[in-house]
């Protein structure tokens, strides 16, 4: 399970990062930062994806309500412009932003899942798999893992072709028959293979 032993050996306040949503054909990539309470952590924290819906959504809305968070999100089209590894680092440094102008002061110390920084002024360590080792990139997880569920939820009412409520905009094969069918939607990534070989093939 996650700890806070990274979180102690940092200069407070402690700000984790993590993202959602490098991998879909469609929709966001939307990035997380969250500062958590000196005390009433809830319970139950841990990577986002080793919890079920339900268990995200009960720590997400516990984490809106005490811990400090702030949110990134960078859509398809700059994906588009930016390519996945910049939109994710926009996204990252979005959210740090957003989480400081919460909490009314800079980061002590920024906790990145994953190799790679991203180009900012925070003191930050990158941690690999740090969703599953650090207590503040697991929230950080959860809450950038709920909203970006939710949005492609609210998604998937206006396409409802891509059955964007069960996938999520990942490449799946009832959205890669409905992407053969139907063509991409303005929310498609057409960067992404296959996305952009349905644009050759026209």
């Amino acid at each position: 399970m996650p700890s806070l032993k990274h979180e102690k050996r940092c200069l407070a306040p402690v700000v984790g990062v993590d993202e959602a949503g490098r991998g879909p054909l469609a929709g966001p990539v939307v990035a997380a930062a969250v500062i958590l309470p000196a005390k009433g952590i809830p319970r139950g924290i841990n990577d986002s994806k080793k919890l079920s819906p339900a268990e995200r959504l009960r720590l997400h809305d516990r984490l809106q309500g005490c811990a400090i968070v702030g949110v990134g999100i960078v859509e398809a089209d700059e994906i588009d412009s930016l390519n996945i590894y910049w939109a994710t680092m926009k996204a990252m440094t979005l959210a740090v932003d957003a989480v400081a102008a919460a909490g009314g002061c800079a980061p002590g110390h920024v906790l990145v899942d994953g190799n790679r920084l991203p180009r900012w002024g925070y003191d930050a360590t990158p941690i690999v798999s740090g969703d599953a080792i650090s207590l503040s990139i697991a929230a950080a997880s959860i809450i950038a893992k709920h909203t970006r569920d939710t949005i492609m939820i609210g998604h998937a009412e206006s396409y409802p072709h891509y059955n964007w409520h069960s996938n999520k905009g990942y490449g799946c094969r009832t959205h890669l028959a409905a992407l053969r069918e139907h063509g991409p939607s303005p929310l498609h990534r057409r960067s992404f293979s296959p996305v952009a070989q349905l644009f050759l093939d026209l």
